[in-house]
């Protein structure tokens, strides 16, 4: 699997600099966040294409849960105070996985995951999707429908790191976060553009519905 080394980059939404936080600790850089990927691949250990394969697709999917949680932290009801609240509310919503988090990015963002992913939105969320599907049957000790080959999980990995990659970049133009940066609960830009923001949250009510009615999945 080819690296894919990216530079650390300033948070930056429409060209502008997202304000500094003196205190904030140093931010992560996408090579720093899939160097762990990247040894496990470069090993000689027998399972490195499941092994990082998984931790790729956990990367992805954090990542997008993290986009979500800073976006609606945006709100200019919410404050630091209500970070533990915001947590535990999400929390108590089992029913929530990538694809929840996703429609929970659309439906509170004016420029949609697809907008910010770029042109290979279609093919590599594709390529996420089905990770998740193979993952999900190679943990609960079932067959896929295809028998997967260490080349193959690696090539997924692959994919994986160039949707973080291209979701990471339009997410830090657009949003002014990254989704790898260790904090989402941060204020950016966003938190003084309502505007940008198609439902406005005003309660802890406000979340749970927005959570009921476009992150979790149907029983």
């Amino acid at each position: 699997m080819r690296s894919r080394h990216v530079r650390a980059h300033a948070t930056v939404i429409n060209g502008k600099p997202a304000p500094h936080n003196k205190l904030a600790p140093r931010e992560m850089s996408l090579s720093e966040e899939f160097l762990t990927v990247e040894l496990i691949v470069a090993s000689s250990a027998e399972t490195r294409g499941v092994d990082a394969f998984a931790l790729a697709l956990i990367k992805a999917e954090r990542q997008i849960r993290k986009i979500f949680t800073h976006l609606v932290f945006q709100s200019q009801h919410f404050s630091a105070s209500d970070i533990s609240m915001l947590r535990e509310t999400l929390a108590l919503n089992k029913r929530v996985y990538f694809e929840g988090f996703e429609k929970g990015v659309d439906a509170l963002s004016s420029v949609p995951v697809a907008t910010i992913v770029g042109n290979r939105y279609q093919a590599l969320r594709a390529k996420v999707v089905e990770s998740i599907t193979y993952r999900n049957k190679i943990f609960h000790g079932q067959l896929t429908d295809k028998s997967l080959t260490r080349e193959d999980l690696l090539s997924l990995t692959s994919d994986i790191q160039s949707w973080c990659l291209a979701l990471a970049e339009g997410g830090s133009n657009h949003y002014g976060y990254d989704g790898f940066a260790r904090n989402s609960f941060r204020k950016g830009l966003l938190a003084n553009n309502p505007g940008f923001f198609k439902i406005v949250l005003n309660s802890r009510a406000d979340y749970e519905q927005l959570l009921q009615n476009h992150v979790q999945r149907p029983r």
